[in-house]
């Protein structure tokens, strides 16, 4: 893609929609879809790069109740022209054909390549990649698994929305203590990976999220790491104008 004069491309990710209380989602919900509004006028793209909600599950006739103002936002979005991206992450692993279907949104299920502007680009939601977490790894792929996927879409949704929503803020996955440390270059897995990913082919940018911490880290002259943040803590988002890309915070007060 090449940019047209004036226009940027917008990425975010880590919502969490529906978590941890309907009260708190609504009012992150209400600032997410107000940003969405500021950024229609110059926005050539947008790439969302996953856990929007923070569980969904698609049954054949059923989606997860909610979400009715970023949703409608989205859809007007991309009916309006702007190609929107969207990453799964691991709390919205269960995306089928949804977004796809309805609101004309291209679905990713990995890490893939763009390039803008001559910039090459990696993006991604970034959980399992790296070195480590191997136990996250395994669990992940029992999830994906076509069979899982079967046996959990015989619970009614009711049962099955309340065990997954359940489970899903216990295990501590909208921003805990330790995702907003820094854990060093060494340490910082997503870091590593791009590292190896960069040793086959040259990016200018490597764009994730999944970690909530917002990330700028310079992995050699060329090349760039950013991790998004969240919209949780941070409310920060990326911004790539042809040329530079740069982290912003979208102001909620």
């Amino acid at each position: 893609m090449q940019l047209p004069e004036g226009k940027k491309i917008y990425f975010s990710s880590d919502n969490h929609l529906g978590a941890p209380t309907y009260e708190q989602s609504r009012e992150r919900e209400r600032h997410f879809v107000a940003w969405l509004d500021t950024i229609k006028e110059d926005a050539a793209a947008i790439f969302l790069l996953g856990d929007l909600f923070d569980f969904w599950f698609e049954y054949k006739t059923v989606v997860p109740k909610g979400f009715v103002r970023v949703l409608g936002k989205l859809a007007e979005l991309s009916d309006s022209g702007i190609p929107i991206h969207f990453f799964v992450g691991n709390h919205d692993l269960w995306m089928k054909s949804y977004f796809e279907d309805e609101l004309n949104i291209a679905t990713h299920y990995d890490v893939k390549d763009f390039s803008f502007n001559g910039k090459q680009f990696l993006i991604g939601h970034g959980d399992g990649k790296g070195p480590g977490d191997k136990g996250y790894k395994r669990m992940k792929k029992v999830f994906a698994s076509p069979f899982f996927k079967w046996l959990f879409n015989w619970f009614h949704p009711d049962i099955g929305m309340r065990i997954a929503q359940y489970l899903s803020v216990k295990n501590k996955l909208i921003s805990g203590v330790q995702d907003r440390e820094f854990l060093g270059e060494d340490n910082e897995w997503l870091v590593q990976y791009c590292k190896r990913k960069l040793e086959s082919k040259h990016y200018d940018y490597c764009i994730f999220g999944h970690r909530h911490l917002p990330m700028t880290i310079n992995i050699d002259d060329k090349s760039t790491y950013i991790n998004l943040g969240d919209w949780i803590s941070y409310y920060t988002y990326g911004v790539f104008d042809g040329q530079n890309f740069e982290l912003k915070t979208y102001p909620t007060t």
